[in-house]
């Protein structure tokens, strides 16, 4: 999907890939990624590639492994515009429905990469259990780390994004892509 103005919008919601608890001086925003994690995000990024699934723009918490998670996607994303927020770091489904309700209209979609529960909680009431039955189901058992949720909504305008809006398109977990079971 391209920047235009268009009547459907397009979420792409992207757990940040499995973080390292190796070093328990480090505070939990500045954990980086393990290697599943870095295996997870390259997996999802050629997922991301070879589907054709290209956010007009990304959104990335500021934390460390959010931050790497999108250094391993961005290059299969090329020209995809990004931009670290600080705002997104441990943000409630609320925090971040506020802030693609602000998205310009001129954008049909948007990556968001996030952490839980706020990601999982959002994806879930964006949905509201409306989409594609075992992406659905999925959803609601588990939000495990690098996974992707696919929400499309006929809004005309992000201020019009509220729950029950979109319709869950995919949700696709690093174990789909031949990865391992992550939390």
């Amino acid at each position: 999907m391209s920047a235009r103005m268009t009547e459907m919008r397009r979420i792409y919601l992207l757990r940040h890939a499995k973080s390292s608890w190796g070093d328990a001086g480090l505070a939990d925003f500045d954990r980086p990624l393990n290697s599943r994690g870095r295996k997870a995000a390259r997996l999802m990024a050629r997922h991301l590639a070879e589907a054709g699934l290209r956010p007009a723009e990304i959104l990335c918490s500021a934390a460390k492994r959010t931050q790497e998670t999108l250094a391993l996607i961005e290059p299969l994303l090329e020209g995809v515009p990004a931009s670290i927020e600080e705002g997104l770091y441990l943000a409630s489904r609320h925090d971040l429905m506020a802030r693609l309700r602000k998205l310009d209209d001129h954008l049909d979609s948007v990556m968001v990469i996030g952490h839980n529960p706020g990601i999982g909680k959002l994806a879930d009431s964006l949905c509201d259990g409306h989409g594609e039955q075992g992406a659905v189901t999925l959803l609601k058992t588990k939000y495990p780390t690098c996974t992707l949720a696919v929400l499309d909504s006929p809004i005309k305008h992000w201020a019009e994004l509220q729950a029950g809006t979109c319709r869950l398109s995919a949700f696709v977990r690093p174990k789909d892509l031949g990865g391992d079971d992550d939390e």
